[in-house]
């Protein structure tokens, strides 16, 4: 297979376990976890988000999620005692997270932390990434429903990071209803306004786009490829570790560990746990709208009646927006 050099410089973030959790609750054996780390380390995959940093006493109704919603360093290290290649991520969502619980870099198993915000919370992402970075940590915003924000709202934001030591700035497709088009103006948009970061993209398959749009970014030289084993995370889930891995084919990267975590791990769970491209989502994503509304819809014993659902949806009095 030849190598496409036009995206040499990419770098895939597998998100399995933090935007898979999403799906379970967090519900991951240690054997999955530990098994998912030596699968991305032989395919060569360069970040693996082992989950969320928030803090359990700035989140109601926390306790009964898995140990991957909040992350215990102390816990990471008896999970993953040998640090390999590959490096470790975590995410925090702004108002979510006290700065007192994450150590500084040194300290801790995490390489990389990302600040998920909405735009008009961007001011309050820089404060707390700029305390990462200052703790010596890899940092990330990622603009969270970017179909939904306005365009001079979005040009203030960037405007904003664009003076911060940030090291990379996402753009994310939360509803997955970007198209490529949409993914080349915006990279353009992000590129003019942040000429000094590095970008990074996170796409759902709502529209079964999540792979196209992850392949534009990176062709127009976005580095950060998100993406999760056989596609795991919340609704519609996300582009594919294995199917991204597999199309840049870059020289160290290798398919077939992820398989073999495919067979071992995701086929079963797949059977227990509901994600992937389904009607009601794909519905949300054609409508730019929150999927909560379809996975509301799926969990019902209505779940497979997709006309009921459009005609609901399409319907402004039954769902109002806000």
């Amino acid at each position: 297979m030849t190598v496409h050099n036009k995206t040499r410089h990419c770098q895939i973030v597998d998100c399995t376990i933090r935007d898979g959790g999403l799906v379970n609750n967090w519900d991951f054996s240690v054997e999955f976890v530990q098994d998912l780390y030596e699968a991305l380390n032989e395919a060569g995959v360069e970040y693996m988000e082992v989950g969320y940093k928030n803090s359990p006493k700035l989140l109601k109704g926390s306790e009964d999620a898995g140990p991957w919603r909040f992350l215990n360093d102390d816990f990471l290290r008896k999970v993953i005692p040998e640090k390999k290649k590959t490096k470790l991520s975590a995410l925090v969502d702004v108002g979510r997270v006290d700065p007192d619980d994450i150590l500084p870099r040194s300290e801790s198993m995490l390489d990389l932390i990302r600040v998920a915000c909405y735009a008009r919370d961007t001011e309050k992402a820089i404060e707390l990434a700029t305390m990462f970075h200052e703790r010596g940590y890899e940092t990330t915003i990622n603009i969270m429903a970017l179909s939904n924000v306005m365009d001079n709202e979005l040009t203030e934001s960037l405007a904003l990071i664009s003076d911060s030591p940030i090291d990379v700035v996402y753009i994310v497709d939360s509803y997955g209803s970007l198209d490529p088009d949409d993914f080349r103006y915006l990279v353009e948009k992000f590129r003019r306004s942040l000429k000094h970061k590095r970008l990074g993209v996170h796409t759902h398959n709502n529209m079964q786009l999540a792979l196209a749009n992850t392949l534009t970014a990176a062709e127009m030289g976005v580095e950060l490829l998100d993406a999760s084993v056989y596609g795991m995370g919340r609704a519609a889930g996300n582009c594919h570790t294995e199917l991204l891995l597999a199309k840049l084919a870059k020289a160290e990267y290798n398919l077939r560990p992820l398989l073999g975590m495919i067979e071992k791990h995701m086929v079963t769970l797949r059977e227990k746990e509901e994600w992937g491209y389904l009607i009601p989502y794909m519905v949300t994503g054609v409508l730019d709208e929150h999927p909560r509304s379809a996975m509301a819809w799926r969990a019902s014993s209505e779940k497979d009646e997709y006309l009921k659902f459009y005609d609901k949806m399409t319907t402004p009095e039954v769902f109002p927006k806000g």
